[in-house]
């Protein structure tokens, strides 16, 4: 009923960039929040940066300082922009969207995950 694509992962070099995007389509009436999340090989998912509906946004410590979100509510999209990226950053970033559909129920939906390697 959701769908969520993300692009722009990829291998960078220790201090450089990246930019992840993320767009939800289908049966969408609402999307309370939208943020992504990421796992490392051995570890638990963890949280990186979720914006809300009403433009609260919410960072990791590890992000804070380096990553920054944003929103295209008419299309739907989040943004995650990556600088000063380190090689503890990689992992599989995975966008999450907290969506109401349109016969009304609210879910959790996940995109389909995208692999960010820092390394020189």
């Amino acid at each position: 009923q959701v769908q969520l694509v993300e692009s722009g992962g990829g291998l960078v070099q220790p201090g450089g960039s990246l930019r992840l995007s993320c767009t939800a389509s289908g049966s969408i009436s609402n999307i309370y929040a939208m943020g992504w999340y990421r796992q490392a090989p051995g570890k638990q998912r963890e949280l990186v940066a979720v914006s809300t509906s009403v433009g609260t946004t919410n960072y990791a410590d590890s992000a804070k300082g380096r990553f920054t979100i944003s929103r295209d509510s008419a299309k739907n999209t989040v943004y995650l922009q990556m600088n000063s990226l380190k090689p503890e950053d990689t992992a599989v970033y995975s966008c999450n969207a907290r969506v109401r559909i349109l016969r009304g129920t609210v879910d959790d939906y996940w995109g389909q995950g995208t692999q960010v390697t820092v390394s020189s």
